[in-house]
């Protein structure tokens, strides 16, 4: 019997012995697949994959971190992308830009080792600051926030959470008679009923999921906004969680995750094909009034950065300094970006990308 105020020492290793594959969890599939791969497909029509990397995955580290109640804002994210270890940034911010380059490590790894139990570990490192390592003390307890009731313990013993961790890394490699997102629910909820670190278990799941879409070659890059359907349903996302814990009901929580997998796969597909729009435009635009200084690295700069610096002109070997604060002058002067003081530093800011990219991201 589940009690919340024990340790679940009994999780069940992986796989499950419930029946994960029925007809309503296949046709989810199908339809969580086919919306992977058109936004597959739309992100391969912009060459700059920057553009992407630098936009979306922003969006998913601000979601996922209020998740966790941990609260910033995107625009406080894009403008500090490029600097987030400054002194100043406040602490919200800076987390959840960590989560941010734990994603992007993540997903440069993969090309020399495939997901596993030191992925995690260095995914929820990085993501935390410090060098995490398996819980070895006992004591951990999830509590509801509203009653300050314990709704879950998770299991205890650094034995034992070795162990159902390379059970957790076996299965979604070797158990390949499941579709891969059948696999990635039950990997997240496996991950997060082991609770294998003191804090950031959620986000480091959340991580690993989308870097096991890639590794599944369901996705070319991380671009997945898949936080962006969790923040919405908070209650029902733990909910779930735990009905599996409590009454193996697994098929309530993979329905769950391939809906939020589909649903928001449509919606970045839409959000990439706007991108792909407003830069063409931008471009476009900027020939069109300046063509003196057009180039379409200098359009694709600024939206690789929509908070640009003349510094980032001048890395990309667009220009040089004086040349390039006269071209990000005159993109101000034609109305692209908007040029904002900091202190002693000069912003370039897109405001068309940024209000492309944060609007209406609660809605639906």
């Amino acid at each position: 019997m589940f009690r919340p105020d024990q340790p679940h020492n009994a999780l069940p290793l992986l796989p499950p012995e419930a029946d994960i594959e029925t007809k309503p969890v296949l046709r989810a599939c199908v339809t969580a697949r086919a919306s992977l791969a058109e936004l597959k497909a739309v992100g391969s029509l912009i060459p700059n994959q920057a553009v992407l990397i630098n936009s979306i995955p922003l969006l998913e580290a601000q979601a996922s971190s209020e998740i966790e109640n941990i609260v910033t804002t995107a625009d406080r994210l894009f403008r500090y992308a490029g600097e987030p270890g400054r002194a100043d940034l406040d602490p919200a911010t800076k987390e959840a830009l960590r989560y941010r380059t734990a994603l992007n490590d993540g997903f440069r790894a993969l090309a020399q080792r495939p997901l596993s139990i030191s992925t995690a570990v260095k995914v929820c490192s990085t993501i935390k600051n410090v060098e995490m390592e398996i819980r070895r003390t006992p004591g951990t307890a999830l509590v509801n926030e509203a009653n300050n009731e314990i709704v879950y313990t998770p299991p205890e013993g650094r034995e034992r959470l070795l162990g159902l961790l390379a059970n957790w890394e076996r299965y979604i490699h070797d158990h390949i008679v499941t579709d891969p997102l059948i696999r990635m629910a039950v990997m997240h909820y496996q991950l997060e009923a082991i609770h294998p670190f003191t804090d950031g278990n959620g986000r480091t799941g959340r991580v690993l999921n989308l870097l096991y879409l890639v590794e599944q070659k369901l996705l070319d890059i991380p671009v997945l906004y898949l936080s962006r359907y969790i923040i919405r349903r908070k209650q029902d996302y733990y909910r779930l969680l735990l009905g599996v814990t409590a009454k193996a009901d697994w098929a309530s929580w993979i329905l769950f995750m391939l809906a939020a997998v589909e649903e928001t796969a449509g919606w970045t597909t839409a959000k990439i094909k706007a991108i792909r729009a407003l830069l063409d435009r931008t471009a476009e635009k900027i020939r069109r009034e300046e063509p003196r200084i057009y180039s379409r690295e200098l359009a694709e700069i600024i939206f690789t950065q929509p908070y640009c610096r003349i510094a980032n002109l001048v890395e990309a070997g667009i220009a040089q300094r004086q040349s390039a604060s006269v071209y990000l002058k005159r993109l101000v002067a034609i109305g692209v970006l908007e040029e904002r003081k900091a202190g002693r530093e000069r912003l370039f800011v897109n405001p068309a990308l940024i209000t492309l990219l944060t609007e209406s991201d609660r809605q639906g």
